[in-house]
């Protein structure tokens, strides 16, 4: 069966920063934000994951990407992560 993951990072040097993403191999994606090569991440890396949830349907896990960055998402992300 496949997975699709949402999940979310917290920078070790900065454990304020936090980062939500989507993938379909959780392994590479962390070896990517932790290589520099995503823009978004490289200022704060090393990063390590936080949390993730495993989606057996594509939709659903971005549908639920999009809702922890928003900013009702953000605020429950806080809360319950």
């Amino acid at each position: 069966m496949k997975f699709f993951y949402v999940y979310q990072l917290v920078s070790l040097g900065d454990p304020a920063r936090h980062y939500t993403g989507f993938t379909e191999d959780l392994e590479e994606r962390l070896r990517h934000h932790n290589s520099g090569a995503c823009p978004h991440t490289a200022k704060f890396r090393p990063w390590k994951i936080d949390t993730c949830a495993a989606f057996s349907d594509r939709e659903k896990a971005l549908a639920f990407e999009r809702y922890l960055k928003s900013h009702s998402g953000r605020a429950f992300a806080h809360k319950h992560f």
